[in-house]
């Protein structure tokens, strides 16, 4: 009798190390499918940026199957009821997957379990996208962390990741099953071709991810402690959309960080930060998985009722780069172009949303995720949820960045600033920096033809009124505010 077996393709569009695809290629009759659409996103469906990514990445996927012998089916619904059907309808003896742990993809999968329960179809799903279960890492009483440190030390007491394993030489044929939608119908690519940053940028799919991996370990990982905090060089990995999307495996990341350290092409405090910034992005995962309302809902409860302003204006400018201060603006304009942002600057703009401008993080957080294509639910929501003072082994909110000693600090040539905000590319680099300060000759004073904004709030003033916002909610900020200023 042959087997039949369904691979529900998520976000692990890739044949390398995917357990998933290991397990689906050990039978006779293997139908891969890809359920499109918003029925199992819940509150967060595909952001313009990702749904770009995917327009690009599928067709690429496609190509690798049918190199191994086997095609995408691509059906639009719910995985719920696209998944049941397929499998009542031909017989099929099992499905496999690779885990989410987002609460709507963790929705997502039990109503499909659920469903082959009824049918007696047996279903198997994967650790594939994570180095770490997150029922399986929890403090000596049981609960889950909300301190980093902790959190990795227990990792760093578990076994190493297991070694990547390498992908199927080759997939059973699907010559039965439905023929499917066409990645053109869903509708992906934007109606106005806005993605001209994004084509330049980036190669999505397996290959590509590939590509950016080898690069980094050839070329950035010795330096990552330094070269990661500045946004004029290329200095991390830019893996996040391709693991984001399941096109490169964790394990196969952080073994070729490794095996470049053993050649000597990295030092092991270089190697030892790169790993645990990945495991950054499992602790992320850990928080959303237990905390499931923290992407809109703090996670310490007293700062649902901080007094967050309302300003659409203020909230438009931040978004178009015209804030006045300029890493700020670099980096909005680096995120509408490319569709990403260096890290450093993140934590910048972000303290300016929340900080200088005292606007709700989770407008800041919708933004993101509308424009990153490394757009992540657990890294999205624990990064502004950090900045906001309000969430998991957050910065504290008095702690506030100055965006122009960030800058001074971490762009002094203005490399970053010019490259992104060409109005100042003229001018010396303290002068790009701070074009409105004293030490710049108050070039605002004298100057329309720079034709660059003024600074839309003053730094001083903003610092003191968010610092009186933190003191309505917690008696004890602004007293321990001190110099806490970065």
């Amino acid at each position: 009798m042959t087997v039949r077996r369904i691979w529900w393709i998520r976000r692990d569009l890739r044949l390398d190390d995917n357990p998933a695809a290991l397990r689906a290629a050990s039978c006779e009759a293997l139908l891969p499918v890809f359920v499109a659409g918003d029925a199992d996103e819940g509150d967060w469906p595909l952001g313009g940026a990702q749904r770009w990514w995917l327009s690009q990445s599928l067709p690429r996927f496609a190509a690798t199957l049918e190199r191994a012998g086997s095609r995408l089916i691509v059906i639009e619904g719910d995985a719920e009821k696209v998944l049941s059907d397929l499998a009542r309808r031909h017989s099929v003896e099992e499905v496999v997957w690779s885990r989410r742990f987002d609460p709507a993809g963790l929705a997502a999968e039990r109503r499909v379990e659920a469903a082959l329960d009824r049918l007696g179809v047996a279903w198997k799903s994967f650790l594939s996208n994570h180095l770490h279960d997150p029922d399986e890492i929890a403090t000596k009483e049981g609960r889950p962390y909300q301190v980093y440190t902790p959190f990795s030390r227990n990792c760093a007491q578990r076994p190493e990741p297991a070694r990547p394993k390498a992908a199927p030489r080759a997939l059973p044929s699907a010559d039965w099953g439905p023929k499917g939608a066409s990645i053109g119908s869903l509708g992906l690519e934007p109606a106005i071709d806005w993605a001209g940053g994004l084509r330049e940028t980036w190669t999505p799919g397996e290959e590509g991810a590939g590509v950016r991996l080898a690069s980094f370990t050839r070329a950035a990982l010795d330096r990552y402690p330094v070269s990661r905090d500045e946004p004029s060089t290329v200095g991390t990995s830019m893996l996040s959309p391709h693991l984001a999307f399941g096109e490169i495996g964790i394990r196969r990341v952080w073994h070729a960080a490794g095996a470049a350290s053993a050649r000597g092409e990295a030092s092991p405090e270089s190697l030892a930060k790169f790993h645990s910034e990945l495991l950054w992005r499992e602790f992320a995962t850990h928080v959303l998985y237990h905390f499931p309302r923290t992407t809109l809902a703090p996670l310490r409860a007293e700062y649902a009722r901080f007094p967050w302003r309302n300003d659409p204006e203020a909230l438009r400018r931040w978004k178009r780069g015209q804030t006045g201060y300029p890493l700020v603006d670099a980096g909005m304009r680096q995120l509408w172009h490319t569709g990403w942002m260096h890290n450093r600057v993140r934590m910048v703009v972000a303290s300016f949303l929340v900080k200088h401008l005292l606007l709700p993080w989770q407008d800041g957080a919708r933004w993101f995720w509308d424009t990153l294509v490394d757009a992540d639910l657990a890294n999205n929501s624990l990064g502004w949820q950090w900045a906001a003072g309000c969430g998991a082994d957050a910065a504290p909110y008095f702690r506030i960045f100055n965006p122009t000693s960030q800058a001074e600090k971490f762009d002094a040539e203005a490399r970053y600033i010019k490259r992104w905000v060409p109005e100042l590319a003229s001018l010396a680099p303290k002068a790009a920096i701070d074009p409105a300060g004293k030490g710049a000759g108050g070039l605002f004073g004298i100057g329309e033809e720079l034709k660059y904004s003024a600074p839309m709030v003053d730094h001083a003033m903003a610092r003191g009124r968010a610092l009186a916002a933190l003191a309505s909610v917690s008696k004890g900020g602004a007293k321990a505010a001190g110099a806490s200023e970065s």
